[in-house]
């Protein structure tokens, strides 16, 4: 073990999240330093992150994901960082291994933390999520964003990448409207992403990658065993994707 106990920078990154913010800064009692950077909410989500005394508020402007993500890192005093999204939980076990792994003689650079996705109240079992797994957990030293990528981050590691044993609970859908409109949004970031890159908005892609998204998802990532559910959830990827392609053929088109 290290002789020195290593300390942890939780992060969080938020726009209107008043539903969740106070659970989790409550749920958050084991890091040395918890940072919120937000994007200028115009609900009650800065006046409960003030609430908390122990809690560092940056607002800061929402450009894309990645760039929120890296601007955060910035911030942390520490080396160690912890991720986490307003909506996640974590689980005591989930608590003890992170800081067992960061106190570890041979810590990895990266860890892996595979997510738990709930529909409401119940757990989505399958149509895709069931191998979700994410960088949460890190040390700032030796990673680093992707700036290429502006949603759906990739965390850009130099040395050793281990998985956590224990999981992430994500209360990701809690409405159909708050889901689609979730899914929309990286639908668009991804399509400037997609342009930045010189992609060409292929009119069959259009309609032919969203009904590949959703067949995958339900069949293959049997997402029919997850039932209603499983609809909804494989429907609402499948529109971000056509969100992507149709915005991709406006953003193309204006400028020629």
């Amino acid at each position: 073990m290290n002789s020195e106990k290593q300390k942890l920078s939780v992060l969080i990154i938020t726009l209107n999240e008043e539903h969740h913010i106070k659970s989790l800064l409550e749920d958050i009692d084991f890091a040395d330093e918890i940072i919120v950077v937000d994007s200028y909410s115009t609900d009650k989500t800065v006046p409960i992150v003030e609430s908390f005394k122990n809690v560092k508020l940056i607002q800061n402007p929402f450009i894309d994901y990645t760039s929120q993500r890296n601007f955060a890192l910035e911030q942390a005093e520490n080396s160690w960082v912890l991720f986490i999204d307003a909506d996640e939980r974590l689980t005591p076990e989930l608590k003890s291994e992170i800081v067992t792994a960061i106190n570890a003689e041979n810590a990895a650079s990266a860890y892996f933390i595979y997510r738990i996705f709930m529909f409401k109240e119940h757990r989505l079992n399958f149509s895709g999520w069931q191998t979700d797994k994410i960088f949460r957990l890190f040390n700032k030293s030796k990673c680093r964003y992707n700036e290429e990528r502006t949603v759906h981050e990739k965390l850009i590691v130099n040395g050793p990448i281990a998985t956590l044993k224990n999981k992430i609970i994500h209360f990701s859908y809690s409405s159909y409207e708050d889901y689609k409109s979730k899914m929309y949004n990286y639908g668009i970031l991804k399509a400037n992403e997609k342009f930045a890159k010189g992609i060409k908005p292929y009119f069959l892609l259009l309609f032919l990658h969203p009904l590949y998204t959703f067949l995958y998802q339900f069949i293959i990532r049997l997402g029919f065993l997850d039932g209603g559910k499983g609809v909804t959830i494989c429907y609402l990827n499948a529109y971000s994707v056509f969100v992507r392609y149709k915005e991709l053929r406006r953003i193309t088109s204006s400028r020629i």
